[in-house]
């Protein structure tokens, strides 16, 4: 029979043993010597890429797609927003440098297309698209009439400020200008199409929203998406069905093409359409491909 003794030395041999080879496997694992986990084994990308984005997509760029796609490769997006056709210019003056075009209308692309215009883009994808609706200052005095009758009525009002973006700059801006215009035929209503010639309470697409929540503005044209992103309360622009085609390019001379066509992967990818989907973009499955 063991005696006490004898049982407390196998123990304390135990122990010892135990000791030993959990020293020796942190050892082997320090030098490299096991093999490494699949999430060890999967390296982290690092690195810019550079994104030239339609201003109406600000916030859920900064909010969600951004955010997201960072965390799942490592890359980090230097992103610059404004007007698509705005964004097009810079593009072939050189004053913008990027490596992703994201526009809110396929005109910007064809702009940038062909030995003409410097063949900046050869392709794009078109995938998503986001309806023009009327944002509106819930403290705004002609806040019950916009809910109660139709928008064109009560934008005419004396008194009612409303904003909208540079056709010149925006697509946005001619899609308010052919809203205003459309419905003064449809529905003659003359005053709308005097509006739509104003060059008063025009503002830049990363400002609009501001403006319309400072209390500048009574209402203003904005997609879904921007409107959604920025919880503004909003009517349906009746008599007419107007929307944002946004498309995405990688640009000629794109100094991240690696980084850039892991954006675009993403960006078209579940998490990508469906973080957007969140903020009223609808999605276009398969993705359009065109060569303009």
């Amino acid at each position: 029979m063991a005696t006490h003794s004898s049982v407390r030395g196998r123990a304390t041999r135990m122990r010892a043993l135990t000791t030993t080879m959990s020293a020796a496997i942190a050892v082997t694992l320090g030098a490299g010597w096991l093999p490494a986990t699949s999430a060890q084994a999967a390296p982290a990308h690092s690195g810019p890429v550079d994104v030239l984005f339609a201003g109406s997509l600000l916030t859920a760029m900064q909010q969600k797609i951004e955010p997201a796609f960072e965390r799942a490769t490592g890359y980090h997006v230097v992103g610059v927003a404004n007007g698509s056709s705005a964004l097009a210019t810079e593009i072939k003056g050189g004053t913008q440098v990027g490596d992703v075009f994201v526009s809110a209308s396929p005109k910007a692309d064809a702009s940038l297309a062909g030995a003409a215009n410097g063949r900046w883009v050869t392709s794009y994808r078109e995938f998503g698209a986001s309806q023009l609706v009327l944002g509106y200052n819930p403290r705004s005095t002609f806040a019950s009439l916009l809910r109660r009758e139709p928008w064109y009525k009560v934008v005419v009002r004396p008194g009612f400020i409303l904003g909208r973006t540079d056709p010149a700059t925006d697509p946005k801006g001619v899609l308010a200008v052919d809203a205003l215009d459309g419905v003064a035929m449809s529905y003659d209503q003359p005053t709308l199409a005097t509006l739509a010639t104003s060059s008063s309470n025009v503002f830049t697409e990363t400002s609009l929203v501001g403006e319309l929540q400072a209390g500048q503005l009574d209402a203003g044209f904005f997609y879904q998406v921007e409107a959604s992103a920025a919880h503004l309360a909003t009517v349906p622009l009746v008599g007419t069905g107007l929307f944002a085609h946004y498309t995405v390019a990688t640009l000629k001379n794109a100094p991240h093409p690696v980084a850039a066509a892991a954006f675009i992967r993403f960006l078209l990818g579940p998490t990508g359409r469906h973080l957007l989907s969140l903020e009223g973009v609808s999605a276009i499955v398969p993705a359009t491909t065109v060569t303009p």
